[in-house]
């Protein structure tokens, strides 16, 4: 299996837009796709991981197809807005680093051996 860079996938995504998707979808259409799409992914770790149970139409559903349903609208509504995602991502991730640097270590419900 190949490995994609953020760069490459905004524009393998933009590629496959513009040659087998037409054009994009307004960014509010996609803003609605993004939340069904989350929607599926919520569906699927409910029944997997929570108190749901399984109703026959639930049934093989794959958690990596609809998580990359996701990543694909996320990549649309970055395409359609300027987002460059490996640099979005870098800064997100300073960020959060300054300002959580020690917060979850700090935090007992995150310490090694907590079962609550």
């Amino acid at each position: 299996m190949s490995t994609l860079t953020l760069a490459e996938a905004q524009q393998r995504v933009d590629d496959w837009i513009r040659d087998v998707g037409v054009r994009y979808f307004s960014e509010l259409t996609n803003l609605a796709q993004l939340v069904e799409e989350v929607g599926e992914v919520a569906r699927i770790l409910s029944r997997e991981y929570g108190d749901q149970s399984y109703k026959p139409s639930d049934e093989n559903r794959d958690l990596a197809d609809e998580l990359a349903d996701v990543l694909f609208v996320v990549i649309c509504l970055a395409n359609q807005t300027g987002v460059d995602l490996n640099a979005a991502l870098l800064r997100n991730l300073e960020k959060k680093t300054r300002r959580d640097h020690a917060r979850h270590q700090n935090n007992p419900k995150l310490q090694q051996g907590d079962d609550s």
